[in-house]
């Protein structure tokens, strides 16, 4: 490839290209035995990204209607996207923090979070999970780290408020187009309500 190709797509990359601009869209849409998607791209190719997306649903035993219509009808197995809004009022915004129970035991965990602001500290087997609000997020990371607590994860996510569980060949389809979507270049997140159960997808994927 000549140099100057080569220094125009770091360039782009960087955006320091002159004409090239991005842009950030979200996808929202269902996925096979009705999960809802949310998908947020940053492209430089609104076309491109919406082709790939859909592209992605179909690929995987679903379809979508262009971007805004209506949502389309489920077909057998896939998923589709819908209109916006059509599924984000099932996610919440929260910031998640995960500690391993070996890090901290839960009396002084309980104590530090919630002085900083947490909103929740609940048990989730090998690891504490602790949610804030995302204006509090930092306050309480902050906080972990005075206190020489290393989280095993922390991030501000959208979080389901209902979960959809899928058996079978239903939650393979789900899991193939959650990889597909992600292995996309624009893809920057990816949220679902799915919800499986981990050893019996295993044992079926075999």
């Amino acid at each position: 490839m000549p140099a100057d190709n080569i220094k125009r797509a770091i360039q782009r990359g960087t955006g320091e290209l002159e004409g090239v601009s991005y842009e950030e869209i979200t996808y929202e849409g269902y996925g096979p035995g009705g999960v809802a998607l949310i998908v947020d791209v940053l492209t430089d190719n609104k076309n491109r990204a919406v082709s790939e997306v859909r592209h992605a649903f179909s690929k995987n035993g679903g379809n979508m209607g262009a971007e805004g219509a209506v949502a389309w009808m489920f077909s057998k197995n896939g998923g589709n996207l819908g209109e916006s809004n059509s599924v984000s009022w099932m996610f919440t915004k929260k910031g998640v923090i995960t500690i391993a129970k070996s890090a901290a035991g839960e009396d002084k965990l309980t104590e530090i979070v919630l002085e900083a602001g947490a909103e929740d500290l609940s048990d989730e087997g090998e690891n504490w999970e602790i949610l804030t609000d995302p204006k509090d997020f930092e306050a309480v990371t902050e906080a972990l780290k005075t206190a020489k607590i290393t989280p095993e994860h922390a991030e501000v996510t959208k979080i389901a408020s209902t979960y959809t569980k899928l058996e079978g060949t239903q939650a393979n389809a789900m899991i193939r187009l959650l990889e597909t979507i992600e292995d996309l270049d624009d893809t920057q997140n990816v949220y679902s309500n799915f919800d499986f159960d981990e050893a019996a997808v295993a044992n079926a994927s075999h």
